[in-house]
């Protein structure tokens, strides 16, 4: 007689809590359902990582789906879809033969969504769609936010495993769902004969807390409870069990065909050695039961077990033993309680476990095709990020979800269009591939635009150059005389090709640049514009008849769109192949989706580490070390941290262009991020210096140039949950607004007066002039030195000093600004800035204005002697540069920051006497 089998004389089934592909392809499965009267299955995370993980079984397939580009969640999705399919398949016939009572296979919700009540309706409801088999068992948690879901699903005619009980108030709320979810079926008039449940309880759990507890305070008498309490629950769960599916509300149920919820009695499998191998089986079997039972404990019952009904035996000695805990001073609802919180825990860290062997294989799989991350942490740094992995480790989950009280709730899930828009674009593939045909018959492109709609433009320009046949790409973002004259004279005005790109239309600077570049040229068909629906800039472009417009999605903020319609016009422009851009970067999308878990996502651990670093380590200055040929993926990742996380006086401070130096230069506020492309030089020796010496230092290797649309979308999900750890919204720039605002009221007020505001000089020579910036009574002195020394000496630990530029950025100008900048940082230990505008106001000004108030900034205007006409305008372009200058010194000003702004009339002779005084404050200094 096989032991297993007998258990059904007392109306219990076994069910199996394992799977295995092998178990199904050797007929092991229907031998267990023949010999042993196996009627049942369940799975959950941990067993299927087991089954994927451990063996080759799931290779080829895992194979097939990474191979179109599937991300760790959606293969997961395929392979336990077929499981389970192949499973129910086999144990249709008993479910044929006990007409709908058992033969059930079981698969979970995602254990992500324990508490999420839509959440779970949602998936649930998608699985049993997909997996359409009429033996099925959905898994829900029976936590407070499962109940009402479980009510959902029954009413709805699925049939509900529900997990993670322990405590029998409840089992009584799930029971209760149970039953008014078949009322609200039958009162519709809908059958509830084939709508079938179990209510898992959790056994040897209970024992093993209880047990702890119980050898922490020691005594004989509370030793003789040891290894009994889960028994004596559980038996009274059963008792609770005979009151729910009796009587006339039951009856009324019962006789339209209704079956009772059964009991399930999980984790059976003893933890205690000391414990015989079949307690939680030998005690617990009775009419309406199942027990579930894992490979090992089916091996011992069938060879030792002994079959009898015993739920209700000594019934009233389990309520002695749940009486004598308490009186005891342990309370089981606590205890119960913790079980709960520490099983939606487990069951999720088994999901990150699972994901995460699935994420290994993609990566082999995939071999050399990823951009590399790798984080060198100290051991104080490490425990902080690792913390922050632990308590945000739900973060690339929620923000997938579009989840925006994941930051400040406010409109964050408005602004995520830029997460999936890799692969939307691919459809355009065709108009794109027909741009590039048509943009060959132009020598040159000029791409005028500001901030997010420029910086993509200058990365994919730099890195990549055009190719044969395709004209050269000029980016055109400065509203400086002087640099709009050199891209004028730098192209053929008759065979230029003018990109005009701006999401909403209204930006100031592309729209004065499209009408000067219009009466230069005074042919529209020779301009094409990139924007968003709807926006002025369409209108405009349908009026003056505009060859083609490109939509942008509104759902994308600026610094977000590089992988939207504002990077890869430009890119098609330059001949660039735009679905290898695509498709190379969607290896990094899928390897930064929802179910990839934070050891094994690049952009959550990246993110949640420059999140901590910053708020528990102090570590808020983020040093862009690229290689040559990536200096200016080095601005756009510039603004993309400190538009996305300088506001509210916090965030990031990126430092671009600073060329390293040894450990002894730098403060503990560094980190440092390189961007390595294969091939370049490497600046391994001094990172690891930097290292060495205790800064994070963060690597990320791109393989080839394709590859640095990985690098934007890394960092574009790295820098959104940096954002969630600070604390503040990364989709808005309330503070570049402001400048915008003071720098347009100056300008009409110049319009109207033909001058710009007048300011009385702290200093005054031939070659420059020397301003407070709008900060009147911050600065001491009357030589030039003894100003600039009295700013100097305002400088503190963990200060950044910044040089606000606005000059045309050549290397005449680049060579004197670095100096000064080089010479603060190794005279101040401070990290330094050099920013050329108005560009760095769309870009690094939010965080200079929004972000913690530890930055020092030197403003450099200057008079050009060359200025341009802006047509339909009084102002002229170096009026309007002007007036963004002095909007931004008095923004600033406003928030308190500590600037001086010096006006130099000769650029020269003006930077030169500008070098020789800050050389003589540091030196008294």
């Amino acid at each position: 007689m096989n032991r297993l089998k007998d258990l059904q004389r007392f109306g219990q089934s076994v069910w199996l809590d394992f799977l295995s592909r092998p178990l199904f392809r050797s007929g092991d499965l229907e031998k267990l359902i023949e010999t042993d009267g196996v009627r049942g299955m369940t799975s959950n995370p941990s067993i299927f990582e087991k089954s994927l993980a451990k063996g080759t079984d799931y290779d080829d397939e895992i194979a097939h789906y990474v191979g179109k580009g599937e991300d760790v969640g959606a293969i997961f999705r395929h392979l336990s879809v077929e499981d389970i399919k192949q499973a129910a398949d086999i144990f249709k016939p008993v479910y044929a033969e006990t007409k709908g009572g058992d033969g059930f296979i079981s698969i979970e919700v995602s254990p992500y969504l324990a508490m999420d009540t839509d959440g779970t309706i949602a998936e649930a409801r998608s699985l049993w769609a997909e997996i359409a088999r009429p033996n099925l068992m959905v898994k829900v948690p029976g936590t407070k936010p499962g109940v009402p879901a479980i009510r959902a699903l029954i009413e709805a005619g699925l049939n509900i495993n529900v997990t993670l009980l322990f405590a029998r108030s409840a089992y009584a709320a799930v029971a209760e769902a149970y039953i008014a979810g078949l009322e609200a079926r039958a009162a519709k008039g809908e059958d509830v004969a084939n709508v079938a449940s179990v209510a898992s309880f959790f056994v040897s759990r209970i024992d093993s807390k209880v047990d702890a507890v119980i050898d922490a305070q020691g005594g004989d008498a509370l030793k003789t409870l040891r290894g009994k309490v889960a028994i004596a629950n559980a038996k009274l769960a059963y008792q609770q069990y005979k009151t729910f599916f009796s009587g006339p509300r039951w009856e009324k149920l019962a006789t339209k065909g209704a079956r009772p919820q059964r009991l399930l009695w999980a984790s059976t499998g003893t933890k205690d050695k000391s414990y015989p191998d079949t307690l939680y089986v030998d005690t617990l079997i009775g009419h309406d039961t199942v027990n579930t039972m894992p490979p090992e404990t089916m091996d011992a019952f069938r060879d030792h077990g002994t079959a009898a009904d015993t739920i209700e035996t000594d019934v009233a000695g389990a309520q002695k033993v749940l009486d004598d805990l308490k009186a005891s001073g342990i309370s089981l609802d606590a205890i119960t309680d913790a079980l709960v919180i520490d099983g939606v825990d487990q069951f999720a860290q088994a999901a990150d476990k699972l994901y995460g062997a699935l994420a290994a294989k993609r990566a082999k799989i995939l071999g050399g095709g990823l951009a590399k991350l790798t984080l060198t942490l100290s051991d104080e740094a490490q425990k902080e990020v690792d913390a922050a992995i632990k308590a945000h480790g739900d973060a690339g989950r929620r923000m997938w979800a579009h989840d925006k009280s994941l930051w400040t709730g406010a409109d964050e899930d408005k602004w995520l269009g830029w997460l999936d828009i890799a692969k939307r674009e691919t459809d355009d593939l065709p108009r794109l591939a027909e741009f590039t045909k048509w943009a060959q018959g132009f020598s040159d492109a000029v791409l005028l635009g500001m901030g997010g709609s420029s910086l993509c433009a200058e990365v994919l320009s730099d890195v990549f150059g055009s190719k044969p046949g395709s004209p050269k790409l000029h980016v055109l973002d400065s509203t400086d005389p002087e640099r709009i004259a050199t891209v004028r004279d730098a192209v053929d005005l008759p065979r230029t090709l003018f990109i005009v790109s701006s999401k909403s239309g209204t930006t100031l600077e592309p729209n004065i640049l499209n009408a000067y570049f219009q009466e230069q040229v005074k042919a529209p068909r020779q301009f094409v514009a990139v924007t968003d629906p709807g926006s002025a800039l369409e209108k405009t472009a349908k009026e003056e008849d505009f060859a083609r417009v490109f939509f942008g999605d509104p759902a994308i903020g600026g610094r977000f769109s590089v992988l939207s319609k504002f990077g890869l016009v430009p890119a098609a422009a330059m001949g660039l192949d735009v679905g290898r851009l695509l498709d190379d970067t969607q290896r990094m999308v899928t390897s930064c989706a929802a179910m990839s878990p934070p050891a094994h996502n690049p952009g959550v651990k990246l993110g949640l580490a420059l999140g901590a670093l910053a708020t528990k380590c102090g570590r808020d200055k983020i040093t862009i070390v690229p290689s040559k040929a990536l200096a200016s993926a080095g601005l756009w990742l510039e603004q993309l941290i400190a538009e996305s996380t300088g506001k509210k006086g916090k965030g990031l401070i990126p430092i671009a262009g600073e060329p390293l130096a040894g450990p002894e230069t730098y403060g503990k506020d560094r980190v440092f991020v390189h961007l390595h492309l294969a091939g370049t030089e490497d600046s391994a020796a001094q990172l690891r210096a930097l290292s060495d010496a205790g800064h994070p230092v963060i690597r990320l290797d791109i393989e080839d140039s394709y590859q640095i649309g990985q690098a934007f979308f890394l960092f574009e999900v790295a820098i959104a949950l940096a954002g969630a750890v600070i604390g503040i919204n990364p989709f808005n720039q309330p503070d570049v607004e402001a400048a915008k605002i003071k720098a347009r009221e100056l300008t009409d007020k110049f319009e109207e007066t033909g001058t710009l505001d007048k300011q009385v000089p702290l200093f005054a020579a031939k070659d420059l002039t020397l301003y407070t910036g709008g900060n009147a009574g911050q600065h001491d002195g009357t030589t030039l030195v003894e100003i600039l020394r009295g700013l100097f000496a305002r400088i503190k630990e963990g200060d950044y000093f910044a040089i606000l530029a606005y000059l045309e950025q050549t290397p005449a100008h680049e060579a004197p600004i670095q100096a000064i900048r080089l010479k603060l940082r190794d005279k101040k230990k401070v990290a330094t800035c050099a920013e050329f505008g108005p560009r760095f106001l769309h870009s690094t000004g939010q965080a200079y204005k929004g972000g913690p108030n530890t930055g020092v900034f030197l403003v450099i205007t200057h008079h050009s002697e060359d200025d341009l006409s802006i047509p339909g305008r009084t102002a002229t372009f170096g009026t309007v540069e002007m007036a963004q200058a002095m909007g931004d010194c008095a923004v600033l000003a406003e928030r308190g920051r500590r600037l001086l702004r010096v006006h130099l009339h000769d650029e020269e002779a003006g930077l030169r006497e500008l070098g020789e005084a800050i050389d003589a404050a540091l030196g008294a200094a």
